[in-house]
Order: C-alpha cells, then structure tokens, then sequence
C-alpha cells in the first residue's frame, strides 16, 4: 500500500510537469531562447520580431547642446515573456546603469504600452510610452514630458534599421506637432544572436 501511494505520488508529479511543459510552449527553451509569439497574440506581437535575441551596443547621451558623453558599452537582449504573449527587454551596461522594458499590445486601443524600469532611478511607479510600428517599418513610442521652459512636448522613443543585422535607437524631445525634435540619447546595435 505505501508503494502504490508512492507510485501514485510520483505519476501524479510526472503528469503536473509533463503538462506544465505542454502548457507554455512559447516560453523561452532550450530549443528557443529567446521565447517565440503565442499563435492567439495579436498580430503586431510580431513588431519586435527582428529585435529579439542579443544585440551589442553603443549607448551614446547628451551632456549639453553641444556636446555627447563618451559611448558606454552595453548588451541589449529581447525575448518573448507571458507565453508569447509580451516582450521583454533588458540592458547590460558597462556602467552599471542596468534598465529593462516590459511591452504589451493592447489590442482595443490598437498600441504597444511600454513599462520601464532602471537601476539608476528606482521608482515605485513605472514610465509608460505607448505607440505603434508605423508605415516606414520603425517602431515610435511616445510619452509626454515638458521641456525645461515649460513648452508641452513628448519625449519619443524610436527604434529604426531593424534588421536581421541589428537596430539603432534614438530618444528625443519633440514639440506637440513633432516640428521640433532634439535628441539626447542614441543607441547602436549590432546582432550578437537571436532567434
């Protein structure tokens, strides 16, 4: 008797992994590191598609208006998260200044909310930007922010160049209109893998 409540213990374990292994087959594997999208996602989970894996990086920021800070190396990495259902990010940099993203398609308001944290400026409460890929292929995030005299704007997030060779990426000021765009943030990436 005690046998068989082993056995049975043990077959019962068996089929809990067995079927939590059947159960998230987009999660990131051995076979598929990076994740892969859930088939039930909406279709623009596949937006981020030619960022996901690892990149290699140079982070480059603004000091003043004339000038740029040295490039600060760093390692970007992708990957779907949620069962395919979300992306992720994180970024390892030379500095220290560690941040990463979560991003999630919302398809009744048809945009990509992006959640972002850092090791630099823990917060309580995460920044959000919110936008689309558009029709030249780059992904433009946005969020609002003033500038520092005060004038209404958002600061824009935009990753273009996607390719199966890497991406770059720019956040900037812009007016309301986006007339008026100042950069203070430039990444450069190239593939190291991916899926």
């Amino acid at each position: 008797m005690k046998r068989l409540i082993i056995l049975m213990g043990l077959l019962f374990c068996f089929q809990l992994i067995r079927a939590q292994g059947i159960q998230y087959l987009n999660e990131p594997s051995e076979k598929n590191p990076f994740g892969q999208p859930h088939p039930n996602a909406p279709e623009q989970i596949k937006d981020f598609s030619e960022l996901i894996g690892t990149c290699t990086c140079k982070s480059i920021t603004r000091l003043d208006k004339d000038t740029w800070a040295d490039s600060v190396d760093m390692t970007w990495t992708f990957k779907y998260i949620m069962d395919g259902m979300a992306v992720q990010d994180e970024t390892l940099k030379s500095d220290g200044k560690h941040s990463g993203s979560i991003r999630q398609f919302i398809a009744d308001s048809s945009k990509w909310y992006v959640h972002y944290y850092s090791s630099a400026t823990p917060t309580t409460t995460l920044s959000t930007w919110e936008g689309n890929k558009n029709e030249d292929g780059n992904i433009v995030l946005y969020r609002d922010q003033k500038a520092p005299n005060g004038m209404e704007g958002w600061y824009r997030l935009t990753f273009s160049d996607m390719s199966d060779k890497g991406f770059h990426w720019v956040g900037e000021w812009t007016t309301k209109d986006e007339t008026f765009a100042y950069p203070t943030w430039r990444i450069f990436c190239k593939r190291k893998s991916g899926n």
